[in-house]
């Protein structure tokens, strides 16, 4: 198969497999999104779900959580790690939430990515979930993947996000990278295929020999 053709079977079949998308980290609306986001860097999503009920039990809104002590968020997310980080951010983005966007998650790129602890990454999945604006982005299952099924040269996040784009069509791009993550948890993940063992790898590399891909 050529690139484009694999990327055609890839979006058929997951599309077939993963109708329905719901996002893997639970939350009310864009902020309590962006802070699950937040928290979810180097932690797992269901760790996340088990630490945001008692996070938002205590405060929900910008206003709300610009009003908690530092120490008092660093307690409570400290079971995601990098607690002291997390908890800075978060006490932080409230405050210019407050400050500077009428105590609402801003609708575009750079206004997120100008938050503390908003990487492009956090950014992309608020502005296509919360927001509904086309977005892709590339978390380690994604760029693990794309490498796996050679849709990237896989050099880093940024080009693998960029010929993901190319090849899949804008309008997909929302579902698409949460049918993606969906696949490497519960098939194609990186101690149980190894290249060769889950039905999109057999059947886009059917002559393949394992191979090793970054984890």
């Amino acid at each position: 198969m050529t690139r484009a053709e694999r990327a055609a079977r890839i979006h058929e079949a997951l599309a077939g497999l993963y109708p329905e998308t719901p996002v893997p980290l639970d939350h009310r609306d864009p902020y309590t999104l962006l802070i699950a986001v937040l928290l979810s860097a180097q932690c797992t999503d269901a760790r996340v779900n088990l630490v945001t009920p008692a996070l938002f039990a205590r405060a929900s809104t910008p206003q709300a959580m610009s009003e908690v002590p530092v120490e008092e968020i660093r307690s409570i997310i400290r079971p995601c790690g990098l607690s002291p980080r997390k908890s800075q951010a978060i006490s932080d983005l409230s405050r210019i939430l407050v400050e500077e966007h009428g105590g609402e998650v801003p609708q575009n790129f750079a206004a997120l990515e100008a938050l503390p602890g908003v990487g492009h990454k956090t950014a992309s999945v608020v502005m296509a979930q919360a927001f509904g604006v086309p977005a892709f982005p590339v978390d380690t299952h994604i760029h693990r993947l794309a490498q796996r099924w050679k849709l990237t040269n896989g050099k880093s996040v940024e080009q693998t996000e960029a010929d993901l784009k190319k090849l899949f069509p804008r309008e997909s791009w929302n579902q698409l990278h949460l049918r993606i993550i969906f696949y490497g948890r519960e098939h194609c993940s990186a101690r149980g295929c190894d290249g060769t063992t889950c039905g999109l790898c057999r059947e886009c590399f059917p002559d393949r020999t394992p191979v090793k891909t970054k984890k």
